[in-house]
C-alpha cells in the first residue's frame, strides 16, 4: 500500500495535470462569453455522475466536487453525490476535504511572499536559519547504509526546499533503514486516522515543529542537494524557517497573512468542532473496495496535530482552495485587495529548478518546478499545482487566467482512473465552448 501511495503522482497523472493547457489567450473572451450562455462543464457532469451514481444505482464514490474558473469570475462548481455513504449530507464547494500535498503550494507561495519582503532569500542557505543543518551527511547509496555516508558537496537553500531537490527524505518515498530511522523520530509525512492502516500510517509524529526540524537534521539526505529533484519534507521544513523568521507560529502566520485578507474561512490544520458536520469521510481503495479510514464524527482533523505539516496537513473547501488559485492567476490580488506581492506570485509558480537537476519518474520530462507545485513547460507553459494523496488536485493557467479542481476523497489516488479522466472531460468541456462560437 505504502509502493501504491508513493506512486500516486506517477508520470500519467502528472502528465495530464495539466488539462487547461493550449488555449491562446486571443480566445479567452470568447470563452468567457460561450461561458454565459450554455453549461460550462457537461462532460465534467457527466463524469461526476458515473463515478458518484444515482440513488438506485450507487456509484464507486459517495460524491465529488469539480471546478472551473475564467479569468475575473467566481468559480463554476459541479457537486454530485453525498459527503459519506453512510452520510447523508449533500456534498458541496463548501464541504471540507483533507487536500494533503495540495498543501505545499500554499507554503511555497508564503515563503516566496517572505523573499519578496527581504526576509529570506531563494538561495540562502538553510543553515543561516537552522543552523543545525550545517553540516549535513548523504548516504553514498539511495536508501542505502545509515553508516556508508559522505558530506553534502553543496549546502541546502531555500530554493532546494521549495522544489524538492534538497536531498531530504520521505517517509512515503524511502524504504529501508532511513525510513525506519525517519519513523522512529517522529518525522511523520502527516496524518490520516486514528486507525492503524498498513502502509499508510507513520508512527507517533514529533512533538513541535521545533523538534521535528531538528530531528530531520540528524538523518541522512538520501541525494546530495541539488542534483535529483525527489519528493520530501522540503515543505514541512519550510514551515520551521518560516516561524524563525517571522517569529510567529507557522499556522498563526498562514492564517494572518494569507488565509483571513485572501477571504479563505475554510482551510484549516484543525478543523474546528463546530464545523465537523462540513467534513466528508476519507477512504482507503483495498482492491476496488473503499474502506472509511477517517469519519467525520471522529476525524484525527478535529484534533489539534503535533505541529502544523506545511507539506500535506491542510484541510480547506473547494470554494477556499478556488480563492488561492484565483489569488494566484490574478497575481496576488483578490477582491480588489492585494494580498501577496506579485514577484512573490510570479516567480514562485515559474521553474525554480536548479540547472542539470535530474528530474524523477513522478514528473513528466521536460517539467518544471516552483514553490511547491509542477510547472508545466512548451505546450503547458504557464501550468501550475499540484495534487493531494486523497483524491483532490488544484491546477491554475497563469498565462490564461483558467484555474481548475477536482475533489474526491480516497487513498491512494493512483487506485482509480479518475484524475486523468477528468482532466480529458474538463479540456473537452473547454474546446467545446470555442467551437460554438466559431
Amino acid at each position: 500500500m505504502r509502493e501504491r501511495l508513493a506512486a500516486s503522482l506517477d508520470r500519467r497523472m502528472l502528465l495530464r495535470m495539466a488539462g487547461v493547457a493550449g488555449i491562446g489567450a486571443a480566445l479567452l473572451p470568447r470563452l468567457a462569453l460561450a461561458a454565459g450562455q450554455v453549461e460550462t462543464m457537461p462532460r465534467v457532469r457527466a463524469l461526476l455522475e458515473r463515478w458518484t451514481g444515482t440513488a438506485d444505482k450507487p456509484g464507486v464514490f459517495p460524491g465529488m466536487v469539480a471546478s472551473l474558473g475564467l479569468p475575473g469570475q467566481e468559480a463554476e462548481f459541479v457537486s454530485l453525490g453525498a459527503q459519506g455513504f453512510t452520510d447523508g449530507t449533500p456534498v458541496s464547494p463548501d464541504s471540507l476535504f483533507r487536500i494533503y500535498s495540495m498543501t505545499k503550494p500554499v507554503t511555497g507561495i508564503v515563503a516566496m511572499d517572505l523573499i519578496a519582503k527581504g526576509l529570506i532569500a531563494l538561495d540562502q542557505p538553510v543553515r543561516e536559519v537552522l543552523p543545525k543543518f550545517a553540516a549535513m551527511q548523504v548516504q553514498d547509496r539511495y536508501d542505502g547504509s545509515l553508516t556508508a555516508l559522505h558530506p553534502a558537496p553543496h549546502a541546502i537553500t531555500m530554493r532546494h526546499l521549495l522544489t524538492h531537490t534538497s536531498g531530504l527524505g520521505y517517509t512515503i518515498v524511502q524504504s529501508g533503514p532511513i525510513r525506519a530511522l525517519m519513523q522512529a523520530k517522529g518525522l511523520a509525512a502527516g496524518q490520516i486516522s486514528r486507525l492503524k492502516v498498513p502502509g499508510l500510517t507513520d508512527g507517533p509524529p514529533a512533538p513541535s515543529l521545533a523538534l521535528f526540524a531538528d530531528r530531520l537534521a540528524e538523518v541522512p539526505l538520501v541525494r546530495d542537494p541539488a542534483t535529483h529533484w525527489s519528493y520530501s519534507l522540503g515543505l514541512d521544513l519550510m514551515g520551521r524557517v518560516i516561524e524563525v523568521v517571522t517569529g510567529r507560529p507557522f499556522d498563526a502566520y498562514l492564517r494572518e497573512v494569507l488565509f483571513e485578507p485572501a477571504g479563505m474561512t475554510s482551510t484549516f490544520f484543525q478543523v474546528p468542532a463546530a464545523q465537523g458536520h462540513r467534513l466528508v469521510t476519507n477512504y482507503g481503495a483495498f482492491g476496488e473496495v473503499l474502506v472509511p479510514i477517517d469519519e467525520p464524527g471522529t476525524s484525527v482533523f478535529l484534533d489539534r496535530p503535533a505541529f502544523p505539516f506545511g507539506g500535506s496537513g491542510l484541510v480547506s473547501s473547494p470554494r477556499d482552495y478556488d480563492r488561492f488559485l484565483r489569488l494566484l492567476a490574478q497575481r496576488g490580488t483578490i477582491d480588489g485587495r492585494r494580498v501577496l506581492a506579485e514577484s512573490a506570485v510570479v516567480t514562485g509558480t515559474a521553474d525554480l529548478l536548479p540547472p542539470g537537476v535530474a528530474l524523477a519518474a513522478m514528473l513528466p520530462p521536460g517539467s518544471g518546478f516552483g514553490a511547491g507545485g509542477r510547472v508545466g513547460r512548451g505546450a503547458e507553459n504557464g501550468i501550475f499545482g499540484w495534487s493531494g494523496a486523497a483524491g483532490t488536485v488544484g491546477m491554475v493557467d497563469m498565462i490564461r487566467g483558467l484555474r481548475s479542481q477536482l475533489f474526491a476523497q480516497f487513498m491512494p489516488p493512483s487506485a482509480f482512473d479518475l484524475i486523468p479522466q477528468f482532466q480529458t472531460a474538463l479540456k473537452a468541456d473547454i474546446m467545446a465552448l470555442l467551437e460554438k462560437q466559431t
